[in-house]
Formats: structure tokens, sequence, C-alpha cells
């Protein structure tokens, strides 16, 4: 499960950047988008790779 972390990110982007096309804007009027997507995700993942070594 853990290996599959990197498809969040990846997804999450490809859904903005659907987003972004569909209502006419460009990437870099969403560039602020891109970086709260890799800020929550990292967020996420810090938290259950915490987690898992604290439970292990």
């Amino acid at each position: 499960m853990i290996r599959l972390f990197f498809l969040i990110p990846i997804l999450m982007c490809a859904i903005w950047y659907w987003y972004l096309n569909t209502n006419n804007y460009t990437v870099k009027d969403g560039l602020k988008g891109f970086g709260y997507i890799f800020a929550f995700n990292a967020i996420i993942i810090g938290f259950f790779v915490l987690m898992l070594f604290l439970t292990d």
C-alpha cells in the first residue's frame, strides 16, 4: 500500500490540470493550487509514515 502513495499527488494534479483546462486557465494561473496539492500530500504521507514507524 505504501508503495502506491506516489499515485495520490499525481492523480490530484491530473484532476487539477483537467479543471484548469476546462475553465480556460493556464498552468501558471493554477500554480498555487499545485503547491497546495503537494503540501497536503506531503503532510498526509508524512503522517502515515510516522504511524508506520510508531506502530511497528
